[in-house]
């Protein structure tokens, strides 16, 4: 079996290569920060699982005691999931907000390091297993 073929490898290399196209769409996305009418872009993340999250049942918080007040976990609609729509555009047309394009480039850059970490450690562990330093 070649090293290319274990599924946690190649999960985390795809990973770590939309990490890499993501940074450059955000980098893009700050360059153009002066352009007019620039609408700022970003990348869908990877899907990894063919039948998505809608199919995990959704959690409920038990009340053991009467004196416990309901949970109020099961109102998903209660905060907007996406702020897409929601770019305020300067009078130039441009749509760029260069505070949440940075907590992107940071967050962005937390998690590639967090995927070249976990890469590392997996073929670290391959190493110990094959008993090679």
């Amino acid at each position: 079996m070649a090293i290319t073929d274990i599924p946690i490898l190649s999960l985390l290399r795809t990973r770590m290569q939309w990490h890499q196209a993501r940074q450059r769409v955000l980098a893009e996305n700050v360059a153009n920060a002066d352009t007019p009418n620039y609408r700022p872009r970003d990348l869908d993340p990877p899907k990894f699982d063919p039948l998505g999250p809608s199919h995990i049942a959704p959690l409920a918080l038990a009340r053991t005691e009467p004196g416990h007040l309901a949970g109020g976990a099961t109102d998903a609609g209660q905060f907007p999931g996406n702020r897409r729509d929601g770019y305020e555009i300067r009078p130039a047309g441009n749509a760029v907000n260069l505070e949440d394009e940075m907590m992107k480039v940071a967050a962005n850059q937390m998690d590639y390091q967090a995927a070249t970490a976990l890469y590392s450690r997996s073929l670290g562990l391959l190493k110990i297993a094959l008993g090679v330093k």
